[in-house]
């Protein structure tokens, strides 16, 4: 019953959303069984139109779509959370220290972030691409890293904001250590807006993994990607075939969805986009 209840104070919006994502990550946990083929499976010949046996038709290569879009849940979503999350463990251990230590280590910090917020993300990102390769391990470091100078921003402000109030200058007096003051004090008091640019910044990297496959140096073939799907298929539009459009669909509902759930956390911790 009390279940009910807090389903039905949930915005349609918010509930759509959270629908939407638990789809992704039940056919991203589930793709081997929701896919009829595998992903690098060749399994026809180019370009065959829909049909029973293959829903979506095939790709460039002969393989099937349909399964190539399932899988490609679980990579493209798969790398931009796992990305999202190392940004965020970076971004918020510097923000943290920053607000905590002040004086030159907040300047230092500071002005680093600043030097690299300067530069266009997308091209700094395809310069370090293609010097350092355009492995997975690569992609995921530089995104996190670039990433993380904008969870730093927002960190480093709601702990200077905290730091100053008396129930953490209390404990500084009272002699706890900073990783205490930081575990205790602080971060119970950023969890709701950590949470709310948790999905934003996940929409960002989300956007930007697939942007950099389309160009193609992200999730590098024959790996299943969205943006690479888009990419090599694209001459299809031509032929009026709307196969293509498909990743570029999964991409933009999971973007909507998790902007609605994001719109009703702010909205129900009382914060603001940024």
């Amino acid at each position: 019953m009390r279940f009910l209840k807090s389903i039905s104070k949930i915005p349609p919006t918010a509930l759509l959303g959270m629908v939407v994502v638990f789809a992704y990550i039940f056919v991203a946990a589930f793709a081997h069984w929701v896919a009829p083929y595998g992903q690098f499976q060749i399994v026809g010949d180019q370009y065959s139109g829909w049909s029973d046996k293959f829903l979506l038709g095939t790709d460039n290569l002969g393989r099937d779509m349909f399964s190539r879009i399932v899988y490609g849940a679980r990579n493209t979503v798969g790398v931009a959370l796992l990305i999202t999350f190392l940004s965020f463990s970076v971004g918020c251990t510097f923000g943290i220290v920053a607000a905590i230590r002040g004086g030159w280590v907040d300047a230092v910090l500071s002005w680093a972030v600043d030097i690299l917020m300067s530069i266009p993300q997308l091209i700094f990102a395809m310069l370090l691409l293609t010097i350092l390769g355009t492995s997975l391990p690569v992609l995921i470091t530089v995104v996190a890293l670039l990433d993380s100078t904008r969870v730093f921003r927002l960190a480093r402000s709601v702990a200077r904001n905290l730091v100053v109030l008396d129930f953490v200058e209390a404990v500084q007096l009272r002699g706890e250590g900073f990783w205490w003051i930081a575990r205790h004090e602080l971060l119970p008091n950023m969890v709701a807006p950590l949470t709310a640019e948790f999905g934003i910044r996940f929409c960002f990297v989300f956007l930007f993994i697939a942007a950099l496959s389309f160009l193609g140096i992200g999730v590098q073939p024959p790996t299943a990607d969205w943006g690479s799907m888009i990419r090599d298929n694209a001459t299809l539009i031509t032929f009026g075939d709307i196969t293509p459009v498909i990743p570029g669909l999964a991409i933009a509902c999971l973007t909507i969805a998790v902007n609605f759930i994001v719109d009703w956390i702010l909205g129900k911790t009382g914060g603001s986009r940024v």
